[in-house]
């Protein structure tokens, strides 16, 4: 299935049934009054979050969505039927903007949670609503009022207690594919991966995290460079972020600096969060150049990285365990989120317990 995280809809809500303008007619009552129905009101347009969506791909061929109208009232004082309501499901972490793309309407980041598009118009009064001991035949009804109609944007920004982040080709995939049972495309050319990838990353029972893998950022992407623009919104949501630079490129800090550096001028916040540099494909590195990239990365970033190999396993375990405890202690401040978490810190001994996927 084709992945999509923007669409353009148009919806419209139904127009309200008109009131009728009817008398009763029967032998032997030559005066019987009016008695002519309301109209039903018209249908709603709701949107709805709904568990086992990761795309909006539904909204790719077809954008116009119209509720149905009320049924006008009828006589012998009979109220017309109110206007089928439209529903729209979308994934969990959809958000909807105005045509602007810039007002926020809503923000669904949990599964059920519903909000209207365009309210249905009311139903017109039937005639029998206006008579009275002055006016006892009124010929008069309402008409229905008409529904309201708007173009929205969705965007969908995928719910994950981690992401990876990284250059091109700096094995975020082959990591994912290595830790969780996704099974992201994984090659030796840059901008293999084309669009997100969830994998549930599991570490023993109640001990599990969604991991998302984004596509390799580049030097501009904040300004439209590449591909990881376009999917930077999916770490907004992220507890923290692993740093995957490559251990065999010739300069890993400037590596680093470059990402750090399209993640601030995206969104500051972004580099605000939690971070756990790894310097990935440690395999292919002897033990003499593995000082030498360490010393480099950590001069630049002011802190130690942790050596891993996402085709070996080497070091998966200990980033793992690190990632687990910091999505814990954010999910502690926000006790809404993440309640099936209830297990203890990892301790050193876990850490260094050998991985295997």
């Amino acid at each position: 299935m084709k992945f999509l995280d923007r669409a353009k809809i148009f919806v419209r809500s139904g127009d309200g049934g008109g009131g009728a303008v009817s008398f009763r007619r029967e032998k032997f009552i030559p005066f019987g009054g009016p008695d002519g129905g309301d109209g039903g009101r018209g249908g709603d347009v709701w949107l709805e979050a709904a568990e086992g969506l990761n795309t909006l791909i539904d909204y790719r061929f077809q954008q116009h969505f119209r509720a149905g109208t009320g049924v006008h009232g009828m006589g012998r004082n009979r109220s017309g039927a109110a206007g089928q309501d439209v529903v729209l499901r979308v994934p969990v972490g959809t958000q909807v903007f105005e045509e602007d793309e810039e007002t926020l309407i809503a923000d669904l980041e949990r599964e059920g949670m519903k909000v209207c598009l365009a309210r249905g118009g009311n139903g017109g009064f039937g005639n029998a609503h206006f008579k009275g001991p002055v006016n006892q035949a009124p010929r008069h009804a309402n008409p229905g009022l008409p529904g309201e109609e708007r173009w929205i944007w969705l965007r969908l920004k995928l719910i994950a207690d981690a992401g990876l982040v990284g250059l091109p080709n700096a094995g975020k995939s082959t990591f994912l594919r290595a830790v969780s049972a996704a099974t992201p495309k994984v090659a030796d050319y840059p901008f293999t991966t084309l669009h997100p990838h969830l994998g549930v990353v599991s570490l023993g029972p109640d001990r599990r995290f969604v991991l998302a893998d984004i596509p390799g950022l580049i030097e501009g992407a904040a300004d439209g460079a590449g591909l990881g623009h376009r999917f930077l919104g999916h770490v907004e949501r992220c507890r923290a972020l692993i740093h995957l630079v490559d251990a065999t490129e010739d300069d890993v800090a400037g590596a680093w600096r470059t990402v750090r550096r399209e993640l601030k001028a995206y969104d500051p916040a972004l580099a605000d969060k939690a971070e756990i540099l790894c310097l990935n494909k440690a395999d292919a590195l002897s033990p003499e150049l593995r000082a030498e990239k360490v010393e480099a990365l950590r001069r630049a970033a002011r802190r130690k990285p942790l050596l891993v190999s996402g085709v070996s396993g080497e070091g998966v375990r200990a980033v793992l365990e690190r990632v687990e405890a910091l999505v814990r202690q954010e999910a502690a401040r926000d006790p809404a989120d993440h309640q099936d978490m209830e297990s203890d810190t990892p301790t050193d001994e876990a850490a260094q317990a050998p991985w295997s996927p």
